[in-house]
């Protein structure tokens, strides 16, 4: 396979797991994420299946990250054929309660720097018409979900970006877009997203990594427009359509709400 897959947020979870599954199709990569040793550590790794492997240390939460990674791709002389837009972060709590300098910077990462590297790495494969992008959602993509209010709002936005963004690019060429819509993961974001006693019913009824990163891989081999791993997510996602919406947001937020947050500050 002499395709090459760039993949965000590859120093843990699914986007690890993923840049294995590549790995051992033999794909070159490029892994970008924050922790550098991490990423030199996974590299070595990964050396055992593929030998062409960059990585590239970067902050993609911060504005103008994601220019700065596809000028580096482009210096080094790669051309992307499949992108994966992992790298993200939620935060747990009130809306008007939690900084507004973190809940930006979750929408400048989930949803700024997401589009902009797809932006960027589309035009090259439409120049080429070939490409697969990978962008990874959540079943919150499908339901407003108080406590989580900027989280969800980042996720609708992905699963109905990839959607809309696949409509147009595969009349360009054998282009496609995949949203992968993940329930909880048993991977750091519960922690990341300060749940606090909310965590240990999180872990309780989570899927492990390898197995969402492998529903994803697969779905985006088949050209699926969206992925939802595991066959209770798909029973949620799908009953949703046939329920008040005020009911799955109440039942949401009950979910994710903590006696302590339950009352007024």
């Amino acid at each position: 396979m002499n395709h090459t897959v760039l993949i965000t947020g590859a120093s843990s979870g699914i986007g690890y797991e993923l840049a294995k599954l590549f790995a051992q199709d033999h794909y070159r990569l490029i892994l970008v994420a924050r922790n550098r040793q991490r990423l030199e550590q996974i590299r070595e790794e990964l050396l055992h299946w593929t030998q062409d492997i960059a990585v590239i240390e970067k902050d993609l939460s911060r504005a103008g990250a994601a220019e700065e990674v596809y000028r580096e791709v482009r210096a080094q002389e790669r051309e992307v054929q499949v992108l994966v837009n992992n790298a993200g972060f939620g935060l747990t709590g009130h809306f008007a309660e939690l900084p507004i300098a973190s809940q930006l910077q979750m929408i400048q990462l989930n949803i700024a720097a997401l589009t902009e590297l797809t932006h960027l790495f589309a035009q090259d494969m439409i120049a080429g018409r070939y490409g697969r992008i990978l962008n990874v959602g959540s079943v919150a993509s499908f339901v407003a979900t108080p406590s989580m209010s900027v989280y969800a709002a980042t996720k609708a936005y992905v699963l109905s970006f990839s959607e809309s963004l696949g409509s147009e690019l595969r009349r360009r060429g054998d282009i496609t877009v995949t949203a992968l819509c993940p329930g909880p993961t048993k991977t750091n974001f519960a922690k990341a997203a300060q749940m606090g006693e909310l965590e240990t019913w999180f872990n309780k009824v989570s899927m492990s990594p390898e197995a969402v990163a492998r529903a994803g891989y697969n779905g985006l081999k088949a050209r699926k427009a969206v992925v939802i791993p595991g066959g209770s997510n798909g029973l949620m996602t799908f009953g949703l359509r046939f329920i008040p919406r005020r009911w799955v947001q109440r039942a949401a937020g009950n979910i994710l709400t903590t006696p302590d947050q339950s009352k007024p500050k």
